[in-house]
C-alpha cells in the first residue's frame, strides 16, 4: 500500500487552491480526481466572478475569504499572466422599495472591509451605462471576472512545480480509520495510506463523508442542490460592467455578467433539484428571464437568449433555510485526526479559494 503525507480529494478550484498551499508548504500531496479532467463540477459551470465581499454576513467565513481571497486572486492573476478584468459591477434597483436596500448593502459591505462601494442615482447609473434602467444604484469598482480554467491551470502547475500531483479518473469507493493515518480506497480496489485527508469533492463532498467509517453521521450536513440556468445573449453586450439586482434569497437574482471575450450572459436563476447530475438547461426557464432582465435593460429583444449551461450550488441548507455559511470541518469538530471536510463550498467560492487554500493549511 502506498503511504503519503496529504490528499485532496477533488481538483476543482478550491481542491486545487488547497493542495497547491499544503505542497508551498513543503509537504507530499497527491490529489485524486474522479472525473477525466480537472475542475469539471462547480469550478466551470458558474459566473467566473471575481466577488468583492459584499453580501456575506459580518464574521462569516464567506465574508473573511471572500474578501482577502478577491485581493490574492487579482495578485495572483497579474503575476501568473491569468486572464481577467477589474470590469466593476452594478447593483441595480428597479423600484422605490428596493432603494433602501442599497444603502443596507453598503453598510453590510463595509463591516466587511469593503469601503469602495458608491451609490448613485439613477442618472449617474446612466452615465456609466446608458442602456441601463434603474431608479437607483450601487457601484462595486472592485467586482471583476477571471479566466477560470487558466486559474486551475496554473493552481495545478504550482503543485505539481512543488512536487504535487493530480491523478485523474480515480473515485474513492470508501475511507477507513488507520492508526495515525486514514486508508482511501478506490473504486478500482487500489488503497492509499495517507495522514492527511482533505474532502474538496464539492457537490459530492456530504456523499464521500458519509463513506468514512469512524466519521460520526451528525457531523455530515444534508446536501441540497439549487441548480443555476444560464441563457446566452445573442449578438453584442449593451453593458460593459456586470449588472445585478438587488439579491434574492437564495442567490444573486438572474444578473448579467461577460466573459473575458465580451459574450453576455443571464443568469443563474434557482431551481431546486434533487440530483447533482442535473444539468440539462430546460429551453423554457427563458421565458421568465425576459421579465426579470428588462426591469433593468428594457431594450432586451424577444428571441435574443438561447439556452447555455447549468451549474449547481452545493447548498447545505434546504430551500426553506436562511443561507449558511461556509463548513470547513477538521479534527476538532468531528474528531477524526488528520480529515478535513469542506462542506457548502458555493459562491463566493471561486473568489475565496486562495484564501480557503491558506486557511485549511493553517488548519492541519
Amino acid at each position: 500500500m502506498d503511504q503519503l503525507d496529504c490528499v485532496v480529494i477533488g481538483a476543482g478550484v478550491v481542491g486545487l487552491a488547497v493542495a497547491r498551499a499544503l505542497a508551498l508548504q513543503g509537504r507530499e500531496v497527491m490529489v485524486l480526481e474522479a472525473a477525466d479532467a480537472i475542475g469539471t463540477g462547480t469550478s466551470s459551470r458558474n459566473s467566473e466572478v471575481i466577488h468583492a465581499g459584499i453580501y456575506y454576513p459580518q464574521g462569516s467565513l464567506k465574508a473573511s475569504l471572500c474578501v482577502a481571497g478577491k485581493e490574492q486572486l487579482y495578485a495572483y492573476c497579474d503575476q501568473r499572466g491569468i486572464g481577467h478584468s477589474r470590469c466593476g459591477k452594478l447593483i441595480v434597483a428597479t423600484s422605490e422599495a428596493q432603494v433602501a436596500q442599497l444603502q443596507v448593502i453598503i453598510n453590510k459591505a463595509a463591516a466587511n472591509g469593503v469601503h469602495d462601494l458608491v451609490l448613485l442615482t439613477r442618472e449617474q447609473a446612466r452615465t456609466l451605462e446608458p442602456q441601463l434602467e434603474c431608479v437607483a444604484a450601487v457601484h462595486s469598482p472592485s467586482t471583476g471576472i477571471v479566466d477560470s480554467h487558466a486559474l486551475m491551470l496554473a493552481l495545478q502547475g504550482d503543485l505539481e512545480n512543488a512536487g504535487g500531483l493530480v491523478v485523474l479518473n480515480t473515485p474513492l469507493a470508501q475511507a477507513e480509520r488507520a492508526q495515525s493515518a486514514i486508508i482511501l480506497i478506490a473504486e478500482d480496489g487500489t488503497e492509499l495510506e495517507a495522514k492527511t485527508v482533505v474532502n474538496a469533492a464539492g457537490l459530492h463532498a456530504q456523499a464521500l463523508a458519509r463513506r468514512f467509517a469512524g466519521l460520526p453521521a451528525h457531523c455530515v450536513p444534508p446536501s441540497h442542490y439549487a441548480k443555476g440556468n444560464y441563457f446566452t445573449l445573442s449578438g453584442r453586450s449593451p453593458f460593459s460592467r456586470l449588472i445585478y439586482p438587488v439579491p434574492e434569497a437564495a442567490g444573486l437574482g438572474v444578473h448579467l455578467t461577460i466573459d473575458l471575450g465580451g459574450q453576455a450572459k443571464f443568469g443563474p436563476d434557482v431551481q431546486w433539484v434533487s440530483s447533482p447530475d442535473d444539468l440539462v438547461v430546460d429551453p423554457a426557464r427563458g421565458d421568465a428571464f425576459y421579465a426579470e432582465v428588462r426591469k433593468y435593460w428594457p431594450a432586451l429583444q424577444d428571441g435574443t437568449l438561447i439556452p447555455g449551461y447549468a451549474g449547481l450550488r452545493p447548498k447545505i441548507q434546504a430551500p426553506d433555510e436562511p443561507a449558511k455559511d461556509f463548513l470547513i470541518q477538521g479534527p476538532a469538530e468531528h474528531g477524526v485526526p488528520g480529515l478535513v471536510n469542506l462542506f457548502g463550498i458555493e459562491s463566493p467560492g471561486l473568489t475565496s479559494s486562495l484564501a480557503i487554500g491558506d486557511y485549511v493549511s493553517r488548519l492541519l
